[in-house]
């Protein structure tokens, strides 16, 4: 194969800031839109893994005695190495993932700013939490609180935000002191690849130790050595629920160890009778049919007061099925391009059978579909489906609370806002929820009552800002929130009492003689 131009080396690990090629090809990315071309190939090495935390662990503590503004120098480096690789970034995001082109070039011009939102230092941003500070606690003693890195942290990336997401981790994390081990997500090794060169690049401009940060490339078993390897301080993931518990249980005998879960959804919005109906729709049918429904936060749930119910859940029906779906590259406006896989398309369409057979009504019937004129390019339409009650289970039931990562979106009606309320939190899930409404009452009430970490009023649930806190509740997380926030999982807080005076006073009990010391 040709290594894909965004790309500076052949397929590789990076291990102690050295070139680890790892020929083979027992991964192999396809180009979901063009399953013929073969992004990247390799095998990966489980032995890596060892070698790059070692690597990790031996870069640590130079790496955490540079002074705090020489380790932000070497990721403002980083930021310009983003900035002029953004249009390769985002070819690269395409290819390897299917997301529209216009969707990629999001994803590659937010890199560079988590920099910019990493090392803000104003009154309510992150960078203010990890600052040290001293307080008096009397007349010769002082307390102070440092704050110090972790260590080595292994980052696991997921595909569909493949650059963005664990450069949301990495990121911080180095601000810190931390070193990295980050492995992507095997669907997308390639994008991985090409974040850890930006990064070496930087680091290698600024004299840092080698290894730093290290790649290793691998599926679940490169995942669950990683993650459970005795020589990390700490695991920031990016993934499913599943997969989330299984790290959960590997490092139940480490609990110094930092975990930091970003987990998924079953997103509710609510809509109102008073709402602004074209703005709800419009939202609605975005952000659950948006990366063709590969995000965390696309809506999944729709729950609509049955008083405007039958307009508005034609209208969005109507919106969805005339969505241009087709290559991501292609000169038309496309919306949705093909989903990561055959089989993450073909588990959509799964559920959709095991929801009509369960109950649900049909709206708008997800489909298979090419894109322009490919045969097996995972592309399909979406879909809508109408079901009785959400409940906060597994079963058997349509209204399951199970989340299937794709185009699908069900529907329900209810009669109140205290009932809209009850069905948006029917779900053990907790990341994201929006209600639409014009009431301020209601959207109050909405935010104190709903059960998310994300709650939206009058937009939809898929995106978010870096700005803010960004996690969830349930099984979407374990009150780590990334974005703004990131920075406080990334470093631990260290008390001392620092003591100027001579003097020692004994307690009641307790006497002591200065001849003694004579």
């Amino acid at each position: 194969m040709s290594t894909h131009p965004t790309l500076h080396h052949e397929p590789c690990d990076f291990v102690c800031g050295e070139v680890v090629p790892i020929p083979g090809d027992v991964i192999q990315s396809l180009n979901p839109a063009e399953p013929g071309q073969v992004l990247w190939a390799g095998s990966p090495v489980l032995e890596h893994v060892d070698r790059a935390v070692a690597s990790a662990r031996s870069a640590l503590s130079e790496w955490a005695s540079w002074p705090t503004e020489r380790r932000f120098d070497v990721l403002r480096t980083y930021q310009k190495i983003c900035q002029s690789r953004v249009d390769a970034m985002a070819e690269l995001i395409c290819d390897e993932t299917g997301k529209a082109l216009w969707d990629s070039r999001g994803e590659a011009g937010i890199l560079g700013g988590k920099v910019d939102i990493t090392l803000d230092d104003s009154p309510n941003a992150g960078l203010r939490r990890v600052t040290g500070y001293e307080v008096p606690l009397s007349e010769s003693r002082v307390g102070r609180c440092v704050f110090k890195p972790h260590g080595v942290m292994a980052v696991i990336g997921p595909y569909n935000f493949p650059a963005h997401l664990p450069n949301g981790h990495i990121i911080p994390a180095l601000a810190m002191g931390n070193t990295v081990v980050f492995k992507p997500s095997e669907k997308t090794p390639a994008v991985g690849q090409a974040l850890v060169e930006m990064l070496i690049a930087a680091l290698d401009e600024a004299g840092a130790p080698a290894g730093v940060v290290n790649l290793v490339q691998g599926g679940p078993e490169t995942a669950v050595k990683l993650t459970g390897h005795a020589g990390i301080d700490g695991v920031l993931f990016t993934g499913s629920w599943p997969v989330g518990r299984k790290i959960l249980e590997a490092n139940l005998d480490h609990p110094g160890r930092i975990v930091a879960l970003e987990l998924g959804g079953n997103n509710p919005a609510v809509v109102m009778p008073d709402a602004h109906l074209e703005q709800a729709a419009i939202e609605v049918v975005r952000a659950a049919f948006v990366t063709t429904g590969q995000r965390c936060t696309c809506t999944r749930r729709l729950v609509v007061h049955r008083d405007i119910a039958k307009p508005f859940i034609s209208a969005v029906c109507r919106a969805a099925s005339e969505l241009i779906i087709g290559h991501p590259k292609s000169d038309e406006p496309v919306f949705m391009g093909p989903m990561i896989t055959e089989q993450a398309r073909d588990a959509v369409l799964a559920f959709q059978d095991r929801l009509s057979g369960g109950g649900a009504e049909v709206l708008l019937a997800a489909t298979d579909r090419d894109s322009a004129g490919q045969t097996g390019t995972h592309t399909i339409s979406p879909g809508v489906l109408k079901v009785d009650r959400f409940v906060a289970d597994d079963s058997g039931d349509a209204g399951c609370d199970i989340e299937v990562f794709g185009p699908l979106l069900r529907v329900v009606e209810v009669g109140s806002l205290d009932e809209a309320i009850e069905q948006a939190n029917a779900t053990r899930y907790g990341l994201a929820a929006s209600i639409f409404t014009t009431d301020a009452d209601a959207q109050q009430r909405f935010i104190n009552e709903s059960r998310a970490g994300c709650i939206n009023i009058n937009t939809g649930t898929a995106g978010a800002s870096s700005k803010l806190p960004f996690g969830g509740l349930g099984l979407s997380g374990n009150h780590r929130p990334a974005g703004s926030f990131s920075l406080d999982y990334c470093a631990v807080p260290v008390a001392s009492m620092v003591e100027s005076g001579a003097g020692a006073a004994c307690p009641p009990g307790m006497r002591f003689d200065p001849q003694w010391l004579k």
